[in-house]
């Protein structure tokens, strides 16, 4: 076969790159520069929906910067927990399989169900949350009360994505070498020890690729929100992707959506290639 010739089956791949990514970052594009809405078809209006973003709209930053403290906290809880779930099943307990399985049912679980299942929960007169706080004089308003909806959005969101933390960290934790535990043991290193200077960095690499995951994931918190809040009360658990859905499907100002989801886009690229670089040297010093 001619070396040239075997460039012609990366065709079918390449087709399937640019109708599910090439071509909609494109369209987004030439939307955002566009007035596309329901009164009108698509006019060219140049940057006139980014001036209008970034000079008239302080409610997609508060949206973002809402969007970016649910993300980090969230992320931050699930591979904390995540991690202490997937080190307690990696040793050797009882009913192992058992736990291995019980701490991904959250994960297959349909979220938007889960999400009503949970505000069920958090009903402030009906739910049962409170009809047990309510034995000690508590009785908190868990999605009406600013504070408090942002802490009910966390807990919703740590429920249900630990369980991946979990799966890709138990994997780590599977594939790591026996011998440098073997040598701890043998210097007489405490668990605690063994955990602090062997097993968390050998367990870097995995860690950075998995709270980037689920940042990335985090960074589009849109089915908890829509069903458990709908972005109240007011607005403050009202997310960026959130936000445009709102401007977009509901208002109908799709070329202002579009310059707001492109704008989205790039600040989260940068964003997380910074907290990658971040976590690289921090986590990887040698």
């Amino acid at each position: 076969m001619n070396f040239k010739h075997k460039y012609i089956f990366l065709f079918p791949g390449l087709f399937v790159l640019i109708g599910i990514l090439i071509f909609p970052i494109i369209f987004v594009v030439r939307l955002s520069l566009s007035g596309w809405n329901s009164y009108n078809g698509l006019n060219f209006i140049g940057l006139e929906n980014y001036i209008r973003l970034f000079t008239d709209d302080p409610r997609f930053w508060e949206s973002f910067f809402r969007l970016s403290f649910l993300s980090v906290t969230t992320v931050v809880l699930q591979y904390v927990i995540g991690f202490a779930l997937a080190h307690m099943v990696w040793k050797e307990i009882k009913f192992q399989r058992f736990f291995r399985v019980l701490f991904l049912i959250p994960m297959m679980t349909t979220p938007v169900i889960m999400t009503v299942i949970w505000r069920t929960f958090f009903h402030e007169s009906l739910g049962p949350v409170n009809d047990i706080l309510g034995n000690f004089g508590l009785s908190p308003k868990w999605l009406t009360d600013p504070t408090l909806a942002k802490f009910t959005v966390i807990i919703v969101e740590v429920w249900q994505w630990t369980p991946f933390m979990f799966l890709l960290l138990l994997a780590g934790l599977l594939s790591l070498p026996k011998e440098p535990f073997l040598a701890a043991a043998i210097d007489g290193a405490s668990p605690v020890r063994k955990f602090i200077y062997v097993t968390f960095p050998l367990m870097a690499p995995i860690s950075i690729g998995a709270i980037i995951i689920r940042l990335i994931e985090a960074s589009k918190i849109m089915d908890t929100v829509y069903v458990l809040t709908s972005g109240g009360p007011g607005t403050s658990t009202e997310t960026s992707s959130f936000y445009i859905f709102i401007k977009g499907l509901r208002e109908f100002q799709m070329g202002y959506a579009a310059s707001m989801s492109f704008t989205y886009l790039i600040i989260m690229i940068i964003s997380l290639t910074v907290i990658a670089k971040v976590l690289t040297k921090l986590l990887l010093k040698d």
